[in-house]
């Protein structure tokens, strides 16, 4: 069994609308929020970016997940909230398909974290160059629901 890899077979599952939510969070420095808030960020809008990249990521999850099953993607919701402290994302997927879109909706969360990142990083580093402050943190699933398919 060692070494040994399949993709599960879910011909078998009914066909369903699924839904997942899931969030993460972004810590920054309060000067780095602040830019972000006041529109200083020399890439830009921060928030849009995150937002279009979540919808990206999770529409291309099973291409980064060896085992994953292509599932249709109904729907993409992205949120990016500024807080203090940083940025909290949360995606909601929709999906009609034998399976859930638990990756794609985490891959939603880590694309709009990652490219907030990248827009907000310059602003980040310390004298060495190296990041102290910035985390990507609390990413997990906080929803999901499976509803019989009506009307077909």
């Amino acid at each position: 069994m060692a070494g040994e890899v399949r993709m599960v077979d879910v011909s078998v599952k009914p066909v369903s609308v699924r839904t997942v939510e899931a969030r993460g969070f972004l810590r920054l420095r309060r000067e780095t929020v602040d830019a972000i808030r006041e529109g200083r960020v020399p890439k830009g809008d921060v928030v849009a970016v995150a937002k279009v990249a979540g919808v990206m990521a999770a529409k291309r999850a099973w291409e980064l997940v060896p085992l994953a099953h292509p599932i249709p993607v109904e729907h993409v919701d992205v949120e990016v909230k500024v807080v203090d402290g940083g940025l909290e994302v949360v995606a909601r997927v929709k999906s009609v398909a034998r399976t859930g879109p638990e990756l794609e909706a985490l891959a939603a969360v880590m694309g709009a974290l990652l490219a907030a990142w990248d827009m907000v990083k310059q602003l980040e580093k310390d004298e060495r160059g190296l990041y102290p402050e910035s985390e990507i943190t609390g990413i997990k699933v906080t929803f999901k629901s499976k509803e019989p398919l009506r009307g077909v």
